[in-house]
């Protein structure tokens, strides 16, 4: 196991698995710039680790996932202060998104404004039956800043992106759920072992082929099928220069476990 220390995070990596948590009990894990920063460091330094295979983001405490972003730190933002804060969230956010290997949000409890965001940087997520999600920015006059206005409605559809941001009503796990946010809701002490076991079964796949797949499914999304196919197709051809289809393929016809190496 491998632990690395952040002021606002915390991080562990086992059996090929990272489990990245905001530590701001106090403040409900609210993002601000350090957290920003902190997470920004943090991805990038997953990302060059060969021995992390998926991770999980979740909140510390048993109260919020991320409550948002710190309004008291934003309240005394001009225009120039906001738009830096807005762009370095999108930036942290994408590169998120972009990690070459699936992110699982374990949501644990609020997960509102920054905090919603943050989970729909995440490929998929599981929630617990605490848990809170909202884009409620309009009620404070603004709007969401770090993603919400683009990822929300390409999860949940234009009309329910619409209902949610205008209305800047809270949804609980199950509302969440049922319009296809949410994978999942468990039991809040069930949460983080079950997005550890299947962050595990998505870990012991072939990475080449995962990243390929997570690469393909983002780069897509706004594509018609033609234009869309010769980017899977090139995808798919790709893997065959790779050790890991090499031994993906023959571990199947030898009828044994395939041991990938992201090769």
């Amino acid at each position: 196991m491998s632990n690395l220390d952040y002021d606002h995070l915390d991080l562990e990596i086992d059996e090929n698995v990272a489990v990245l948590s905001i530590n701001r009990p106090k403040a409900l894990n609210a993002i601000n710039v350090e957290v920003l920063s902190e997470l920004g460091a943090a991805v990038e330094t997953l990302r060059g680790r060969q021995d992390v295979r998926a991770m999980i983001l979740t909140g510390a405490g048993d109260r919020s996932f991320v409550a948002g972003a710190d309004i008291a730190q934003m309240s005394d933002y001009g225009q120039d202060e906001a738009k830096t804060f807005a762009t370095q969230g999108h930036q942290v956010l994408t590169a998120i998104e972009a990690l070459p290997f699936p992110v699982i949000a374990a949501v644990n409890g609020f997960a509102l404004g920054g905090g919603c965001e943050l989970a729909l940087a995440c490929d998929l997520i599981l929630a617990s039956e605490k848990a809170k999600f909202g884009q409620p920015e309009v009620k404070l006059g603004l709007i969401p800043g770090m993603g919400g206005c683009i990822r929300l409605p390409r999860k949940i559809g234009h009309a329910a992106a619409c209902e949610w941001i205008f209305s800047a009503q809270v949804y609980d796990a199950q509302q969440a759920k049922d319009v296809g946010l949410v994978r999942e809701v468990l039991p809040v002490d069930k949460l983080l072992d079950r997005a550890k076991e299947l962050a595990g079964v998505m870990a012991k796949q072939g990475p080449l082929a995962v990243a390929a797949a997570k690469k393909v499914l983002y780069s897509t999304a706004a594509l018609d099928s033609a234009q869309a196919g010769v980017i899977e197709v090139d995808a798919f051809a790709a893997l065959f220069n790779t050790a890991d289809t090499k031994e993906g393929t023959r571990a199947f016809v030898e009828k044994r476990h395939a041991h990938f190496q992201g090769k």
